[in-house]
């Protein structure tokens, strides 16, 4: 019993010994000593790996450091050309004379505009523009701060204007001149004729109309020139001869009477009327067709009636020519199609 009772304590302490064993080994601070073990220079998990079977892990390469990102220097984008702008078209001016009286000049907004004056007996100042520029007629008790003041009145009409007519000259120098030759095409009532050439001892010219050919007989020494005086010559007489015409027909159906017919070269202004009944009409008309004299000739004899631009004048013209508004556009258009004949 003793024994029994012996081998019951010394279990009882033995339980106590293992246990506070336990304890200890539990301890954070003891249990990292056991973790590891140096065998030699070697030092070994014991957790982790078995030492007779277990083969040191492979050292991965340390991986090149990666390039910096370079961020791209965004550069400017290179000026856009200048866009070109045609540049405008010079604004015209009246012809110089040496004897004559000089050009005023006028600023309009950016325009410096010249313009010639004259003087006369009407009652009103009066503004007239054609390829020449800008005319201005006006009474003699009107001073020049009145007519500057007025001219600034209708600015926008006439800088305008005066564009169009410098553009349109442009556009008709810019066109290859008619080459006179044998075989030439010449623009003669709204259609063409032909130019036919010989040689003679003297000038002279035969139009032919049943083949709508012009003949004409030149020196063999004569020059270019004296054969466009030939063909200009006989354009003037055709038109003489077709103006006088139309210009009774219409003045009959007017009812008025117009004192004198005589013929002008300006540049694209068709006709005029003075209170002297006298009227002119540019002999190059007869490059057009006969409506488009027609309604020439209508306009300038109404001013016999009505010597202004009045709702009363173009009522008059509506009375012996209906379509005049239509004959005055078609008029603008084809003297811009015109070829150049005699520069």
């Amino acid at each position: 019993m003793d024994r029994i009772r012996n081998a019951r304590h010394f279990a009882s302490r033995l339980q106590r010994w293992l246990d506070g064993i336990s304890a200890v080994i539990q301890e954070p601070t003891l249990r990292q000593q056991m973790k590891t073990i140096k065998v030699g220079d070697q030092q070994l998990d014991l957790f982790a790996h078995d030492v007779s079977t277990s083969t040191p892990p492979a050292v991965r390469p340390t991986a090149p450091p990666a390039p910096p990102v370079v961020t791209p220097v965004q550069l400017a984008p290179p000026p856009a050309p200048p866009v070109a702008h045609p540049a405008p078209s010079p604004l015209p001016s009246p012809p110089r004379t040496a004897d004559g009286p000089p050009l005023r000049q006028l600023q309009l907004g950016s325009h410096l505009v010249e313009f010639a004056l004259r003087r006369s007996t009407r009652r009103s100042i009066g503004f007239m523009i054609d390829d020449n520029g800008l005319r201005v007629t006006a009474p003699k008790r009107v001073t020049l701060a009145e007519i500057d003041s007025a001219i600034r009145a209708k600015q926008g009409w006439i800088v305008s204007k005066l564009l169009e007519r410098g553009e349109r000259k442009v556009q008709r120098l810019q066109r290859p001149p008619v080459a006179w030759v044998d075989g030439a095409v010449l623009p003669y009532l709204g259609g063409e004729i032909t130019l036919r050439l010989h040689q003679a001892p003297r000038h002279r010219a035969s139009f032919q109309r049943e083949t709508n050919e012009l003949h004409v007989w030149v020196t063999p020494a004569g020059s270019e020139q004296q054969l466009k005086e030939k063909v200009k010559g006989w354009f003037q007489h055709e038109a003489r001869q077709l103006f006088e015409a139309r210009l009774d027909l219409y003045a009959d159906k007017l009812g008025v009477r117009y004192d004198s017919l005589s013929l002008s070269s300006a540049g694209t202004r068709w006709g005029s009327c003075t209170i002297e009944r006298k009227i002119r009409l540019n002999w190059r008309l007869i490059h057009f067709a006969l409506p488009l004299i027609d309604y020439v000739v209508a306009h300038e004899l109404s001013h016999l009636l009505e010597m202004n631009h009045s709702p009363r004048f173009w009522a008059t013209v509506e009375s012996i020519y209906p379509d005049y508004d239509g004959a005055k556009q078609a008029l603008r258009k084809r003297s811009q199609e015109l070829p150049v004949l005699f520069a």
